[in-house]
């Protein structure tokens, strides 16, 4: 069993900068794919970027392409988002997901993800 723990979020003009953490516990997180996804009110929950195990192999859905980084450290069992040029539209709650046993090359559905965090709330002022 994996735990994730999103933290991170907050309050940030347009324009502004966050990096959000997701910390998991488990011994075999290196094998997972991570990955983000974020859901605005009133919105289905969307993908946003995932990387592979060793951090090589990064996929962004393309509203955040040159804005967001996604990246791993797995000697902190850590995956991070850095999130720039933020703006009001990217105002949501965010979300870890680990896929374990991975077999393909892009994991961009919530039906790939065997575990979820809680969320860590974004808001973007304009």
């Amino acid at each position: 069993q994996v735990q994730l723990v999103e933290s991170g979020g907050g309050l940030v003009q347009a324009g502004g900068s966050l990096r959000l953490s997701c910390a998991a516990s488990g011994s075999t997180f290196s094998t997972y794919v991570m990955g983000w996804f974020r859901q605005a009110p009133g919105k289905e929950r969307e993908f946003v970027a995932h990387v592979n195990w060793s951090g090589s192999s990064t996929y962004y859905a393309d509203f955040v392409k040159g804005r967001f980084t996604i990246s791993r450290d797995n000697a902190k069992i850590t995956v991070y988002l850095q999130m720039n040029s933020l703006k009001p539209d990217d105002t949501a709650v965010y979300y870890c997901a680990a896929r374990s046993f991975p077999s393909g090359s892009y994991y961009n559905r919530m039906d790939q993800y065997n575990y979820w965090g809680q969320g860590t709330q974004v808001t973007v002022s304009s």
